[in-house]
């Protein structure tokens, strides 16, 4: 039987010691550690993935900028935000990267329904959708068959910040929320209602709260 996860939550954390943490985190781990989740917000911080083009931040932008270990391109993260880091041990998961990210975005979109909002998954841009609009983003590092990073949903953060970058190297993309499509949920009650939906879909045969 897998370990029971490690639930973790935090208030605001900031995005650089919580990358290192993450890290130390992963490279110390062996063979019977207990996959963890990280349940957080971050001050307001644009981050680019590893390969990331820079020229998708706009001139004026007015946030600090943060060069990421995780995939993608650039991403707004800001209080209002549910960030959701997925610490796991794949091999034991026996889950490659593409599976993760359809679980994770399954989650996603199991929470979405509970809410009553419909979305949908684009192909090639991993996320949630709803109306054109992304809500949540994936952004994963695999080291050793050790995922770290996660995704990050839109609860009622200011939608303004996200218009100062291409989000996910897209122009023209647009950023929603659950407060936008008419959800009056709090971060926290996010988390509650989301953990779940995660559970089951990254452990689907373990009967788990």
């Amino acid at each position: 039987m897998t370990p029971a996860p490690t639930i973790r939550y935090w208030d605001l954390y900031d995005y650089v010691p919580c990358a290192e943490a993450m890290r130390r985190q992963t490279d110390a781990r062996d063979e019977a550690s207990a996959d963890e989740i990280w349940l957080l917000q971050h001050p307001s911080v644009l981050t680019l993935g590893a390969g990331a083009d820079p020229s998708h931040i706009h001139p004026q932008c007015s946030l600090p900028v943060v060069r990421s270990s995780r995939g993608g391109q650039v991403t707004c993260h800001t209080p209002g935000q549910l960030v959701v880091y997925t610490l796991l041990d794949l091999r034991r998961l026996r889950l490659g990267v593409r599976a993760l990210v359809e679980r994770l975005e399954g989650a996603i979109l199991a929470l979405l329904a509970e809410a009553r909002t419909p979305a949908y998954r684009e192909s090639g841009m991993p996320g949630a959708y709803v109306e054109g609009k992304k809500i949540a983003s994936i952004g994963l590092r695999v080291s050793r068959a050790r995922s770290f990073h996660g995704l990050a949903l839109n609860v009622h953060p200011d939608l303004s910040l996200f218009r100062q970058i291409n989000i996910c190297g897209k122009p023209g993309l647009e950023a929603t929320s659950l407060h936008e499509c008419g959800v009056d949920w709090s971060v926290d009650e996010t988390a509650q209602r989301f953990l779940p939906h995660l559970l089951q879909a990254l452990y689907p045969s373990e009967a788990r709260a």
